[in-house]
């Protein structure tokens, strides 16, 4: 198929405006002749539609994207092949991607990043309910709405936790940037590997810098496995970076327990506006990060408090770590046909080639659902999404 302004799917949804273009396709504004209303239609990539697993993954993406329901992700509302493409049909958004806003206005204020990071941890939490790991959480796949309302769409590559895997075994999906350790080593994503990236998405916002970008696959996810990120400014208010820092955790048993708790501890009177200097410590601040955030002090002394030297790795368990990151993004590349990128094949990221006029003075609406206690939650409906 060759979709152009007026080709219709099905006898039914008729292509109005190409607005975006990714790695697995392209998405185009519709019209649902049935219902008479304005959608989008993610048409996957031609030469992907001949592939059985891609396409078994693209209805897996229809199938439990459909089965969650939340104002803070992009609704679902039906799959169809047509002509030898496969297509999903979802809300049309009005906004800008996360991605294009840090590019603009980055570093942002606190404010802002902790409203749009509790509606992400609060959207998470709902698919991670439903059986669904996003998998690819980064700021291309976070819109925002003119009033500030966070919506995560895109889970192209998400897979339900206890379905089959349709990835070779080692396979590397994600995005390099955003990508958890236990991804990095080939393991497969949890929850908890959500929350490693949406922290990384919060240290983007809040610096304008990713934590972690070497320049290459292979050294960017070798730095996630190994490297500490840089601090945070200390003008970043220190209740903020306690949970970005938790997030950003390399064991993910020492990770905020659940994006609840990551949502409601941005939630909380006080995380936003705190600082260094007198008051509550952060755990009184942060009950709900309190178990994942535990000393370890297991991890540098033995259990009677005698003091221990530090063990240096052996030079074969580096060298292991090494193998097992590289040979993840060689099964990649392998996949793809190679490139310099530093996205996997499976990255989904949109280029809008109408992009929605951008203003300074976006207006950031607080969190929108229950989960968060303190922001009130706006009214929302279906709307017009220009980026992806």
């Amino acid at each position: 198929m060759n979709p152009e302004i007026g080709t219709t799917l099905s006898g039914r949804y008729s292509l109005t405006e190409r607005i975006a273009a990714g790695g697995m396709g392209e998405v185009w504004a519709a019209i649902d002749t049935v219902l008479g209303r304005t959608v989008a239609v993610k048409l996957l990539h031609p030469s992907l539609s001949q592939e059985s697993n891609f396409v078994e993954r693209f209805r897996a993406e229809a199938r439990h994207t459909a089965s969650l329901h939340h104002p803070n992700i992009a609704t679902v509302f039906d799959y169809g092949e047509d002509d030898g493409t496969a297509y999903l049909v979802m809300e049309l958004v009005v906004g800008q991607p996360l991605s294009q806003i840090i590019a603009e206005r980055a570093p942002l204020s606190a404010q802002e990043t902790v409203s749009i990071l509790a509606q992400a941890a609060t959207a998470l939490e709902a698919a991670h309910q439903g059986g669904v790991v996003h998998r690819d959480i980064k700021p291309a796949n976070i819109l925002i709405t003119p009033d500030g309302t966070a919506k995560l769409t895109d889970f192209g590559i998400a897979r339900a936790i206890d379905a089959a895997p349709l990835t070779q075994t080692g396979q590397l999906l994600g995005t390099a940037q955003y990508l958890s350790p236990e991804q990095a080593l080939g393991q497969s994503a949890t929850g908890s590997s959500d929350i490693y990236s949406l922290g990384v998405v919060g240290y983007e916002m809040l610096t304008g810098e990713r934590p972690f970008d070497s320049g290459t696959v292979v050294a960017t996810a070798l730095a996630h496995v190994n490297q500490p990120p840089p601090p945070l400014p200390v003008t970043i208010p220190i209740g903020v970076r306690d949970v970005i820092n938790a997030a950003l955790a390399k064991n993910p048993a020492d990770r905020p327990a659940s994006a609840a708790a990551v949502a409601q501890a941005l939630g909380m009177p006080g995380v936003a506006l705190a600082s260094d200097g007198p008051g509550p410590a952060p755990t009184q601040l942060m009950p709900a990060l309190t178990r994942a955030m535990p000393t370890q002090t297991s991890l540098t002394q033995p259990p009677d408090g005698a003091e221990r030297r530090p063990r240096r790795r052996p030079a074969w368990l580096l060298a292991a770590v090494v193998a097992a990151v590289a040979l993840g993004v060689l099964a990649v590349f392998a996949l793809s046909g190679g490139g310099a990128g530093t996205n996997t094949p499976l990255d989904t990221t949109s280029t809008s080639t109408t992009p929605t006029p951008t203003s300074a003075n976006t207006v950031v609406a607080p969190p929108v659902t229950s989960s968060v206690p303190t922001k009130p939650t706006p009214g929302k409906g279906n709307g017009k999404k220009k980026g992806k």
